[in-house]
């Protein structure tokens, strides 16, 4: 009994240290993550962003790699023997015009990799993410009598569209730094109150492939339709039958979403073109689902165009685009223990189970190398409970991520992810655990 009561004494003394340090470090994360939000860069752009957070990173004494894969931010920091935990966090912001009316909103410009030029915002959170996760360092370092390993962490560029990640990897994130034993990360949730965190043990987010099908007519005069096989039409049976993919092939009990998001053909009211394009977005959890996916949009395609007469060296050409997303899956084990370890720290009322989401994440490609490594993403509730309250009133929801009137409650939210991310870090790494 009296080893279990100094153990007890000691875990509460370490949650109330850890609370103590996190709440002083939010003074500071809030003030960079204003300068970050009033500063965001655009997807493969964050030449200023990359360079701050290795500043941060040197300050704390890490060792620090920059330019990695592009503009990715390795830091290292060895603190005896012990696991390799990773923390991840995100850097990229969106092509979107601010509308928060907030004292430090966002009013920059900048040119995208087509050549437009767009308004830029931190829509998506990564400012959040990126103050909470130096916040989590901050304290760490702070702390860093009180747990024993190494910490690997991430600074990543162009998590919006998917690349950032994969660049990492390529370049021997896991080859040339030592293999995490888990590696975490964290994403703002408008949807949840700010002070509470949502858990998923499996699947967190779908994987996303992106599908190209081009549909091949025989072109001519809008007033001889019978003189021609119109694509259009051959398209438009296609996209019908699409819907039943899902529906009808898929298990009911296994989420997956095929929508077509772009159509392209003809130049004029008066001609039936030769062919017609259409771009779909592919979401899954499992491998064998879009497998069948992808038979069944080949299957589909070709059986509308033969419909039509098309002969076969003129069928759809279904293309699947190398650049996808795997999805975000969190390992059963690392969960459990991180609901313990954050229970700790914000008290298990504030720990909500949530569903899988069909948005896609490029943290999951960490866990899809060959070194399968653990790894588990929490949500972090971003709205106070005030404005819930409001809003459900009204019959509301809160902005969604992505539109320029996301509202986060910054403050406690940054806290309460640094609290839950310190405390997860060195439940991993505690001495004597």
């Amino acid at each position: 009994m009296t080893a279990m009561f100094l153990y007890l004494t000691s875990s509460a003394q370490l949650t109330e240290k850890i609370k103590q340090e996190a709440a002083f470090q939010t003074k500071y994360a809030f003030e960079l993550c204003k300068h970050l939000h009033q500063n965001p860069e655009l997807s493969y752009q964050e030449f200023s962003t990359a360079k701050r957070m290795a500043s941060e990173l040197e300050q704390l004494g890490f060792q620090v790699t920059t330019n990695f894969g592009g503009n990715n931010v390795v830091g290292l920091f060895r603190n005896g023997e012990g696991p390799v935990v990773m923390i991840r966090t995100d850097m990229d912001a969106l092509p979107v015009e601010e509308k928060t009316g907030f004292d430090f909103a966002s009013i920059k410009r900048a040119i995208n990799t087509e050549g437009s030029e767009f308004p830029v915002m931190h829509a998506c959170g990564h400012d959040i993410h990126m103050s909470v996760w130096t916040g989590t360092l901050r304290t760490l370092v702070a702390l860093k009598e009180r747990w024993s390993g190494t910490l690997l962490v991430i600074a990543q560029e162009s998590e919006e569209v998917s690349g950032g990640a994969n660049k990492a990897i390529n370049e021997g994130l896991f080859q040339k730094f030592p293999i995490p034993a888990a590696a975490l990360a964290f994403h703002i949730n408008p949807e949840l109150s700010s002070g509470t965190i949502g858990l998923v043990e499996g699947p967190v987010f779908a994987g996303v492939k992106t599908a190209e099908i081009t549909v091949y007519g025989k072109g001519g005069h809008g007033a001889y339709p019978e003189k021609s096989i119109d694509p259009v039409v051959i398209a438009a049976r296609i996209v019908i039958d699409l819907q039943t993919i899902v529906s009808r092939e898929i298990d009911p009990f296994e989420p997956a979403v095929v929508t077509v998001g772009s159509i392209h053909g003809g130049t004029r009211p008066n001609i039936i073109p030769d062919e017609v394009k259409l771009e779909l977005t592919l979401r899954y959890f499992s491998d064998e689902t879009i497998n069948k996916i992808i038979s069944s949009l080949k299957r589909i395609s070709a059986a509308a165009a033969q419909m039509a007469g098309m002969p076969e060296d003129k069928l759809p050409k279904v293309v699947i685009l190398e650049v996808d997303t795997p999805p975000v899956i969190n390992d059963m084990k690392l969960a459990k223990q991180l609901e313990i370890f954050s229970a700790d720290i914000i008290g298990s009322e504030n720990i909500l189970r949530v569903k899988p989401a069909m948005v896609g994440e490029d943290f999951g490609k960490y866990g899809y190398t060959t070194e399968k490594i653990p790894t588990s993403l929490i949500w972090l509730g971003s709205s106070s409970p005030e404005l819930l309250a409001r809003l459900k009133e009204k019959g509301q929801t809160p902005a969604p991520l992505h539109s320029p009137y996301l509202f986060p409650d910054f403050e406690v939210t940054i806290e309460t992810g640094i609290k839950v991310m310190t405390a997860n870090a060195i439940g991993l790494m505690q001495k004597n655990r």
